[in-house]
């Protein structure tokens, strides 16, 4: 079970095992009268409004204050997310430097509040209009706005701008479709579908792209938009892209660029040059800001002078040597969330961006092309593995999406199995694909610009070793993790609203009958 890994490099596996607690959830380690701190009464004259006294006391777990270090001490050694080797596909996930939390920890940040007068705000709105030029000049557009809070954010901030700029110009209802691809990541056709318009998407041929074909088949006076991702998850960068947008401009459609693999492109391309009316960038992927749990996360939207007016309020202006907040905007499309969007991980790529430098970018950029094709031709030698389009036979960008079908149809272990087992060896669960599947049991490793060749050359190892077991031995992958803090998960119970609970309130009256 734990023989070494025979491989072609010289990394070993020299042993690892994940911790494991008997950790109860915190709400049933009570002990009746400890405390962790003690208040004093609060007395009879308690000035609050009608109704917002409590009748009960809340149900909240009594404890120490070490009880509680230690509990949650325990939960974070047995969290494995993102803590071993991690080529997390099409996020382009990236180390996220100390300094930026340092940063924004401080009081200069932590204790403001949107809401205070601009005049007191001055530093963190010269960060916003310092990093929309930054963003600006990477992208050709004329403004960027970071109150998205995320890719699919972004993405809806197009659709909304969309239906805005056409109302202005009286063709609204007649402009009801957008075009989109079924490699374009999934929050455009949603987020398209969800601002009410009709989505079109053109399926890929055999250059690992659509033809100028099959889009000029569907551009007509119904386009509103074009929404797509270059390169795509699969490493493919459609060289017709500049003629695509003519087309679509021609028809009176708008272009957004999802910008969500910038990763190996910076410096390289700029989406307005390309002709894009609007793009996007991750700030919590590309920038080296940290995403976790499904945030904090952000989506930053830029596009052409000629949208601005209905860009989100408000608008970080300069007049002078001050920053104002415009909010006397009548064409714009109001707020897509709360003030001006996450602003600490803002300063966290502002600072990540200052520190790379344009030299730095494009070095990044660089490493992740390399690194990827590097991967791409190791694992190219791995029994079993396959990769997307295999008629193409020219360089991907910094990914390329492989397929484990031949593997799952000699063995019968899934790309689920092979995942689950790597993590006996400290890879952390490896990134699948979009749905949909249009490569039968994917998998879609980018190494970026911060892994070593060492640690993919390890990655790469231990799939090799987890292939050779599900051959050799294929109840010993599919009963996978072995050494993990728990083992597999059973995850009925998440699907059946009847037992999954989220409170302890409901905890308790769902699995406890109290």
């Amino acid at each position: 079970m734990n023989a070494p890994i025979k491989t072609r490099s010289k990394a070993r596996f020299e042993g690892y095992h994940a911790a494991r607690w008997a950790e109860p959830v915190v709400m049933e380690m009570c002990c009746e009268g400890r405390r962790g701190a003690m208040f004093p009464p609060a007395g009879t004259d308690v000035r609050l409004p009608a109704g917002a006294m409590r009748k009960k006391a809340p149900q909240l777990p009594q404890m120490t204050e070490h009880d509680v270090l230690r509990h949650y001490l325990h939960l974070s050694q047995m969290t494995l997310g993102m803590m071993g080797v991690s080529l997390f596909g099409t996020c382009t996930m990236k180390y996220n430097p100390r300094i930026g939390e340092k940063v924004v920890a401080g009081k200069n940040l932590a204790e403001v509040h949107p809401l205070q007068h601009p005049d007191t705000l001055q530093g963190i709105m010269e960060i916003y209009a310092n990093f929309s030029d930054i963003l600006c000049e990477l992208s050709g557009m004329d403004q960027f706005v970071f109150q998205a809070g995320g890719g699919a954010d972004a993405a809806y901030t197009h659709a909304c701008l969309t239906r805005a700029y056409h109302a202005s110009r009286g063709e609204l209802e007649q402009r009801d479709q957008i075009i989109t691809t079924i490699q374009t990541h999934p929050c455009s056709p949603a987020t398209a579908n969800t601002a009410g318009f009709e989505v079109i998407t053109l399926s890929l041929e055999e250059n690992g792209y659509p033809s100028l074909e099959q889009l000029k088949s569907v551009v007509g006076p119904r386009t509103a938009a074009l929404m797509v991702n270059n390169p795509d998850d699969m490493g493919i960068y459609n060289p017709d892209i500049k003629e695509w947008v003519r087309i679509v401009h021609e028809a009176g459609g708008l272009c957004f660029y999802d910008h969500a693999n910038f990763n190996g492109v910076m410096t390289r391309l700029r989406a307005r040059e390309l002709g894009f009316d609007a793009c996007m960038y991750m700030l919590h992927k590309t920038f080296g800001a940290p995403k976790g749990g499904g945030g904090p996360a952000v989506g930053a939207y830029g596009c052409s002078k000629e949208l601005e007016p209905f860009l989100p309020s408000p608008l970080v202006k300069r007049e002078g040597d001050r920053f104002v907040l415009d909010e006397d905007r009548p064409l714009s499309v109001g707020k897509i969330r709360e003030f001006w969007g996450n602003a600490p991980q803002v300063v966290k790529a502002y600072a990540w961006a200052l520190a790379m430098g344009a030299e730095g970018l494009r070095e990044a950029a660089d490493i992740s092309v390399l690194a990827n094709n590097y991967m791409d031709k190791r694992l190219g030698e791995v029994k079993g593995v396959t990769r997307s389009n295999p008629g193409i036979d020219a360089w991907r960008m910094e990914m390329t999406r492989h397929s484990l079908e031949t593997v799952t149809r000699d063995t019968g272990c899934t790309v689920v199995d092979i995942s689950n087992r790597m993590t006996d060896f400290g890879i952390d669960a490896l990134w699948l694909s979009h749905e949909p599947w249009l490569v039968a049991e994917p998998f879609t490793p980018e190494a970026g610009e911060l892994w070593s060749k060492e640690d993919i050359d390890y990655w790469i190892d231990v799939m090799e070793h987890v292939i050779h077991e599900a051959y050799a031995d294929p109840d010993m992958v599919k009963t996978a993790p072995h050494k993990g803090a728990i083992h597999q998960l059973k995850g009925a119970s998440l699907e059946d609203p009847e037992r999954w609970a989220t409170t302890w309130r409901a905890h308790r009256r769902k699995n406890l009958g109290v």
